[in-house]
């Protein structure tokens, strides 16, 4: 895993941790509970985390986590772009067949493709899971420079504008009763890693919740979903990292009951001739996107948030928040190159420092 994943996800979980370690140094505060964790690290390429505040016992916390477990795992095969797995058809699947017939998919594919069809509506073309032909080409330029640093390089720009022939929501086709799908052009594909870990981590919520869960807090990856509040009815703290120092928070928020993605040009990034490129690709330029630092959505749903915060993060500020405005119950935060912050009204009362 590199780095900067893993210090991504420390920062998060750290700032999770911090109201459990403060709600222990007030005597009374709060009913004493105790707390549970457990981490995967198979999924998504990332580590996830199921933290619980609510007092549940061992047997029912290891019955939900494991629970938890399956349906990352589940997700994880269904939207893996580079591996098959015996008796799934999963995206790798139906990229691999792309040009020729369709595939037959599990319901719970069919579904998630249907909703980032709405997504692709919602947000005017930004959330687009058919951008696979160019972010592979980065994607695998990002891979050659980890391999041998001295040979990094940028995709041509002939290879960039020939992958993004292949760029069209309408080249894949949908068939929700029967279950199929198909991508029509043999060079399109689609890549979900805007959306993926946050849908997955939303399934794993609706069964907490359902279950009647609270005080549980979810980290897919740095895709966090809380629910509910801890015990004595008070927020999680939750820190969004300064872009330029991966120690320090450019500012704390109380959260509760929803989810929260951060999308940053600190990410997964490769340098070449001293600049540094990252890897959230702006479909317009085909380049990675140079509006922001960083950008985090807070709303109820993590796979609007996930999608969101990738969106929002390919758009200039007044258009990204009028799409917040337009959508509704979004709030953004901006962080642009240089340190300034901007946000939507109603993340105020959420700021605590």
């Amino acid at each position: 895993m590199p780095l900067k994943s893993i210090r991504k996800l420390l920062i998060s979980l750290c700032a999770l941790a911090l109201p459990v370690l403060l709600a222990g140094c007030a005597a009374g505060a709060e009913p004493q509970v105790e707390n549970r964790g457990k981490s995967y690290f198979t999924y998504f390429d990332t580590v996830s985390y199921v933290y619980s505040y609510a007092g549940d016992s061992a047997e029912q916390f290891e019955d939900r986590s494991a629970e938890v477990s399956r349906i990352l795992e589940e997700y994880h095969k269904l939207f893996d772009i580079y591996h098959e797995y015996s008796g799934i058809n999963n995206l790798c699947t139906v990229n691999r067949l792309a040009g020729g017939e369709g595939v037959k998919v599990d319901e719970k594919l069919i579904d998630f493709l249907l909703y980032a069809r709405e997504l692709y509506e919602k947000t005017e073309g930004e959330m687009d899971i058919m951008l696979g032909s160019v972010l592979s080409l980065w994607h695998d330029r990002r891979e050659e420079a980890g391999e041998d640093p001295a040979a990094a390089r940028l995709p041509t720009e002939e290879e960039l504008e020939a992958a993004a022939g292949h760029i069209d929501f309408s080249l894949l086709e949908i068939d929700e009763a029967a279950g199929i799908v198909r991508i029509s052009d043999r060079d399109a594909s689609i890549d979900v890693g805007a959306l993926g870990k946050g849908y997955a981590a939303e399934r794993a919520a609706e069964y907490l919740e359902a279950e009647g869960a609270y005080g549980y807090v979810l980290n897919v990856g740095g895709n966090i979903r809380i629910i509910g509040t801890k015990p004595n009815g008070d927020g999680w703290v939750t820190g969004i990292r300064d872009p330029e120092d991966d120690t320090q928070f450019a500012m704390s928020l109380r959260l509760e009951d929803t989810a929260c993605v951060t999308s940053g040009s600190y990410e997964r990034y490769y340098t070449v001739d001293g600049v540094q490129y990252h890897h959230i690709i702006d479909k317009d330029t085909l380049y990675p996107a140079e509006y922001f630092a960083s950008l985090t959505i807070i709303t109820k749903d993590s796979a609007l948030a996930d999608a969101l915060s990738t969106a929002l993060f390919c758009m200039p500020y007044e258009d990204g928040l009028r799409l917040a405005e337009q959508i509704g119950g979004v709030e953004a935060l901006w962080i642009f190159p240089g340190g300034e912050i901007k946000y939507t009204p109603g993340l105020e009362e959420r700021i605590i420092n």
